[in-house]
């Protein structure tokens, strides 16, 4: 690396610049059934998205009425993972609730 004087006189090594490109946001879709209770799912919107109880509710209704509903908008692994824990959480309680990933 080259060194070079600065306005103030002082030396300092050639720093070099780096674009960090933010990482690609996926949606995650809750999917409706015909089996999963309304409560469970605001359970997991609550639990796993973090959501409000007025939010979980008016995603669960979304969900409900138009057949899917975005539960949150994450980078993929994170969206990945919160897709496992569902998935998991739904199968422990004998839940077939299911969830997709879309890219924003």
């Amino acid at each position: 690396m080259e060194e070079f004087a600065n306005d103030n006189n002082i030396w300092a090594e050639d720093e070099t610049i780096t674009h960090i490109q933010k990482p690609r946001l996926y949606k995650v879709i809750l999917l409706n059934d015909d089996y999963t209770t309304m409560d469970f799912v605001v359970y997991i919107l609550e639990r796993i998205f973090n959501k409000s109880p007025l939010e979980a509710t008016a995603i669960m209704l979304n969900v409900h009425k138009n057949g899917r509903g975005v539960a949150g908008i994450y980078p993929k692994d994170i969206a990945e993972t919160k897709i496992n824990e569902v998935h998991q959480i739904a199968r422990d309680n004998n839940y077939p609730l299911m969830c997709s990933l879309e890219p924003e």
